[in-house]
C-alpha cells in the first residue's frame, strides 16, 4: 500500500478534535497525571463509562496519534504519545493544565483501581452487568 503524505494541518485538527470531548480529556489526563500504563477496563472503572464507549474514545485518541497501544497477555495497556515536537509538547502542557480538583474521583477511582494489580499486572475484568437475567458480554 503506498504511503501517503498527510496534510500537517489534517494532524493538527485531528488532535483538536480529539481533544474537543470530556471524556477523551479526562483519559489524557489519566494517562499523563498516573505514573502507570492503563488498560480499557481499567478506564472503564474510573470514568464509570461503559466498554464500547471507551473503545471508541480509544480509537479517536489513536486516531489522532496521541496515544499508542501495548499488548501484555490478555491486557491491551494504552500509554501517552511521547514526542520531542513542541506542538505535543504544548498539547501535554494544555492538558495537564486542567486543574487538578475537576479530577479528585477520577484519580482517587484510578488509584483504587491499581492497587488491584498483580505484580504490575492488571488481572481483574470490570463487573458485566447483567442484562434482563443474562450476563452481557
Amino acid at each position: 500500500m503506498p504511503n501517503k503524505e498527510i496534510n500537517p494541518w489534517e494532524q493538527y485538527t485531528s488532535v483538536y478534535k480529539a481533544l474537543s470531548d470530556t471524556t477523551r480529556l479526562k483519559i489524557m489526563w489519566l494517562l499523563l497525571s498516573v505514573d502507570s500504563k492503563i488498560n480499557a477496563s481499567e478506564i472503564i472503572y474510573v470514568l464509570g463509562e461503559n466498554q464500547y464507549n471507551v473503545s471508541k474514545h480509544m480509537k479517536i485518541l489513536k486516531a489522532a496519534d496521541l496515544i499508542y497501544e501495548e499488548k501484555e497477555g490478555q491486557w491491551t495497556y494504552y500509554h501517552y504519545r511521547t514526542s520531542k515536537a513542541n506542538f505535543h509538547e504544548k498539547i501535554r502542557q494544555a492538558v495537564m493544565a486542567i486543574p487538578k480538583e475537576l479530577m479528585v474521583d477520577e484519580k482517587r477511582r484510578c488509584k483504587e483501581r491499581l492497587t488491584m494489580r498483580n505484580e504490575g499486572v492488571c488481572k481483574i475484568a470490570t463487573k458485566r452487568k447483567k442484562k434482563q437475567g443474562r450476563q452481557a458480554h
